[in-house]
């Protein structure tokens, strides 16, 4: 037999002899692999730890995205699996199990059993290699998720609920059916229905492109916008203040008449054309669906109902039971079930469930009330509170009695805090921060924003109130919310919010009131003077053509701690030396034009906002002497520091928040210069700085909290500079700049240090910008938006360097580790087949054209990039090179003539594009091979104003 190493030998002259004599590649590769089958298997070894190495890597980054709500990258995720086919592979077992066993050269069987692991070996070994490169390479691991088909609504348990959903599907299904009605009384269960509907059209996968949820509450007015945005959102428009709700509506039925859809209408009170919110009313060749829920049966029929209406009854006895127990501790179910005769617990509850008469809303709420009785005593106390049968109650009223036990049970302050929330319409959220901030400032709870939050926590918990979409706000029910008016009345609070007022109530309702809610209305003019000297809190904001009070219409006003006016058109304020008790006052969005000469006998009060006062002359000698401020809005604000000298409002030592406006570059210095009020400074706004000609980030490290920067109508301004790791990195998430003619740079080095949070940037009238190259560094930005800037030709300049057909040219796009020489495996470079392997890879890129070499290039950049919308840029061109927008939704392009290019190659560069808007006659000049492939799919047309 043979010895091995002989063989092995006699081979690697053999190799080289092979290669030297013009044996193809292949063929010397394969003796190659036959003849270092050892070596390649050690170095398979070392390769594979390398790569779960850098799996572990890529695994945990991908992991951080996740968790918050982002999806894996495809590209990641393909690789991810690639590489977990090669862990698995069992080919270094079966090399050990083959050497261990029997001497591979022992006979011809052998040599081939060889031959053929040492080739399987070679290509593991490149394929690992490649893995581990293309691992290292990664810089994106994951993206936004796009809006789902259908978005989850909340989960809630159902019972008795199962025939109306069968009728349901069994209507969606139906070829001959498009408008579906659900009826049924105030708190029965139509919007549980509805949600519940959703969340099964999402599970079981059917072919409807969108379902969209909305709340139209209609009692009074049709909120158009509101429903406008919700549909707006959910398919991934852009949103544009300016159009009329009437263009809206028309811009909105083009984009969903290319989509089969289910919109589902809540709580609908009455009667509206689907068209004028921008629904087109489905028909059976579109095969979409809207589906309406409507305590009125006449409603339904209105909205096209007549011959798909399904009714919601009270719940069946066990149904409700429950319903009821599902919402109990399990001490109070444990005393329900106890064993023994006359178990008065359970009676005491059945009585409970009985009384609710089937209707759902009464049972979770009395249940949640309840949830942690456990002695006879107590249910029977309980019991006596919800005595009356309320199944043949007529309507909401005669329900209060049942819903106010939860309402009881709450503590005096929880009591108050929840009717608090009744001064907000009847629907619609209602913010948290800004609920907590009224309660602090009528003293209903101390100034600890936390506790007001646990009190938040406590009526959601007691289904007093609602949680929204968003963390930020809450809603109430409408039935609660009569609930809460009714007691309102007994604690002297008038409630007049969205009513569509125009007139201020009479004196009577003034005289004894502690709380008054005007907003949400058009109330035009306040001249009265009002005798109501136990008012606490009044709330008068948005009412937008409110543009005079009465001089004397604080003159009694003597308890006031909380008063809203923002979003009216307010000029000045009346004498306000009776407002010694104001804590609150919201000023923002009004034409206020000075401070009374008395504010600074405002002693007391915390918060002060004149955000966007776009009038306002008044200096800071009034502010400066309230010393108990808390929070101190100016951002926007027409009045802003001019001189040094008025900066001088240390005295407000509890400022927590300051929006500033600044029109001056010394001002700036003093105030970034570790002044006290910088640690405090939010929003900065500079406007008119005259010869500030640069504006450093880092100058703004002081500012620990900055978030937004507003840069505007700074004439002299030619460069903003962000400076390459200087200072503690910012934390600015929004950046404006507008009305800068002189602006021609902006600096960012080659790490966006102070950039790095940057979320939104809009850029407007700066006119000797070029480019904003920049921009390319920004891995967080979600929104860009550019307009009026006249010289603007591309929004990113790039040049393509062409791959150079000498060696040299090559190798600096070959990615090299430990083992690899020019991308070669050291096997090839000790048997000479370099220089083959070498020549035929030039020989590839010469075959290739010009602009086949330029797309070749990979272009990074815009990671997360979400919406872009450029306007009004008479010499815009392009917007950069063809690269992958891995998150990009929206592209908009109104009134850029020269603009013919699109940033895209084709539609996989773009995974999650929803819409492309612009012009016609935009459109006919683009050039862009795919442009046919989504006309139809994706491209809004939008109508250039002249």
């Amino acid at each position: 037999m043979a010895d091995p190493s002989m063989i092995c030998a006699v081979l690697q002259p053999v190799c080289g002899f092979i290669n030297e004599a013009g044996v193809p590649a292949a063929t010397a590769r394969g003796v190659s692999s036959f003849a270092c089958i050892k070596r390649n298997l050690r170095d398979l070894t070392k390769a594979m730890e390398d790569l779960q190495a850098v799996e572990k890597v890529v695994r945990g980054q991908v992991a951080l995205e996740t968790n918050n709500l982002n999806e894996c990258h495809p590209q990641v995720s393909l690789w991810q699996t690639r590489v977990l086919h090669v862990l698995v592979d069992p080919i270094v077992q079966e090399s050990d199990q083959l050497f261990q066993s029997s001497c591979l050269c022992s006979s011809s069987l052998s040599l081939r059993k060889r031959y053929c692991l040492g080739k399987r070996v070679a290509e593991m070994l490149e394929d690992v290699d490649r893995l581990i490169r293309e691992g290292k390479q990664f810089d994106t691991f994951a993206s936004k998720r796009l809006p789902d088909s259908v978005e989850e609504q909340p989960r809630t348990k159902t019972f008795g609920f199962e025939p109306v959903l069968r009728d349901l599907g069994k209507y969606c299904d139906s070829t001959n059916v498009s408008i579906i009605g659900v009826c049924g009384p105030g708190g029965v269960g139509k919007t549980t229905l509805l949600n519940t509907f959703n969340n099964e059209l999402k599970a079981c996968g059917r072919d409807y492109q969108v379902v969209i949820m909305i709340e139209v509450s209609n009692s009074k007015t049709l909120n158009k916008a509101a429903i406008q945005s919700t549909i707006t959102d959910r398919l991934g428009l852009p949103w544009d203040d300016r159009q009329t709700e009437e263009a809206r509506a028309r811009f909105l039925m083009k984009a969903l008449r290319r989509k089969k859809f289910v919109i589902l209408l809540d709580d609908v009170w009455n009667k509206f054309q689907l068209e004028d919110v921008g629904i087109p009313t489905p028909d059976s060749e579109s095969k979409s669906k809207v589906i309406l829920t409507s305590r009125s049966v006449d409603v339904c029929y209105q909205m096209g109902a007549q011959q798909s209406l399904i009714k919601m009854e009270y719940l069946e006895k066990e149904a409700a039971w429950e319903l009821f127990r599902s919402n109990l501790s399990t001490q109070a179910i444990a005393a329900i079930d106890s064993s023994g005769p006359n178990n008065a617990v359970k009676q005491h509850a059945n009585a409970i469930v009985q009384s609710c008469g089937g209707l759902p809303l009464a049972l979770k709420v009395i249940a949640s009330a309840v949830a942690g009785l456990t002695t006879p005593s107590e249910w029977s106390l309980a019991m006596q509170a919800t005595k009356h049968d309320i199944k043949d109650i007529d309507g909401i009223p005669e329900m209060f009695h049942k819903l106010k036990y939860s309402y009881d049970k709450l503590t005096q302050t929880q009591q108050q805090c929840f009717l608090y929330c009744t001064l907000f319409p009847e629907y619609g959220s209602i913010s948290k921060d800004q609920l907590v901030e009224y309660w602090m400032a009528e003293e209903l709870i101390p100034p600890d924003p936390n506790r007001g939050h646990r009190i938040i926590n406590r009526l959601l918990s007691a289904c007093l109130l609602e949680s929204c979409g968003s963390d930020l706000e809450v809603k109430m029910h409408h039935i609660i919310r009569h609930l809460g008016l009714s007691l309102a009345v007994q604690q002297k609070i008038v409630v007049k919010a969205g009513m569509n007022l125009e007139k201020a109530p009479p004196h009577r309702e003034w005289r004894t009131a502690r709380r008054i809610s005007l907003m949400y209305n058009d109330i035009r003019d306040l001249g009265i003077s009002p005798e109501c000297k136990d008012l606490v809190t009044l709330l008068v904001q948005n009412n937008p053509n409110l543009d005079k009070l009465s001089p004397t219409f604080f003159q009694s006003m003597y308890s006031l701690k909380v008063l809203d006016l923002s979003h009216t058109r307010i000029k000045e304020l009346p004498l306000c030396s009776t407002l010694a008790k104001l804590k609150f006052l919201n000023l923002s969005h009004t034409f206020i034009e000075r401070l009374p000469e008395d504010f600074w006998m405002l002693k007391k009060l915390r918060h002060l906002d004149l955000s966007v006062t776009k009038a306002l002359k008044e200096t800071l000698d009034n502010c400066s002497k309230l010393y108990k401020l808390r929070v101190l809005n100016l951002f926007r604000s027409n009045y802003g520091i001019r001189d040094v000298n008025d900066l001088n409002i240390d005295s407000l030592r509890d400022l927590e928040f300051l929006g500033i406006t600044i029109y001056a570059e010394d001002v700036l210095k003093k105030l970034t210069n570790t002044h006290p009020l910088a640690k405090s400074t939010q929003r900065l706004s500079l406007k008119h700085c005259e010869q500030m000609q640069s504006i450093q980030i880092s100058d703004f490290t002081h500012m620990v909290q900055l978030r937004e920067l507003y840069v505007e109508s700074c004439l002299d301004l030619i460069q903003l500079i962000a400076d390459p790791d200087k200072g503690k990195a910012s934390c600015l998430q929004i950046l404006t700049l507008a009305r800068l003619p002189s602006l021609q740079t902006i600096l960012v080095g080659s790490s966006p240090h102070h950039f790095r949070n940057l979320l939104e940037i809009t850029i407007s009238h700066c006119h000797k910008l070029h480019d904003i190259t920049w921009v390319l560094k920004l891995d967080a930005l979600e929104k860009l938006s550019i307009s009026h800037c006249n010289e603007l030709e591309q929004v990113v300049q790039e040049t393509i360097n062409k791959v150079d057909n000498r060696r040299g040219g090559i190798e600096h796009n070959i990615v090299q580790r430990s083992g690899i020489i020019n991308g070669f495996s050291e096997e090839q470079e000790i048997h000479c087949m370099v220089e083959d392997a070498y020549n035929e890879h030039v020989k590839g890129y010469q075959n290739k054209t010009e602009n086949e070499q330029i797309k070749g290039v990979h272009h990074v950049g815009f990671p997360k990039l979400r919406a872009m919308v450029l306007t009004d840029l008479p010499k815009l061109t392009a917007i950069c090179n063809p690269r992958d927008f891995p998150c990009l939704e929206i592209i908009r392009v109104e009134r850029c003539p020269r603009f013919t290019a699109l940033p895209l190659g084709q539609m996989s560069d773009c995974p999650k594009l929803k819409q492309i808007c612009g012009s016609y006659d935009w459109w006919k000049k683009l050039e862009w091979n795919g442009k046919e492939t989504i006309e139809n799919k994706y491209f809004i047309p939008i109508k250039d104003e002249d």
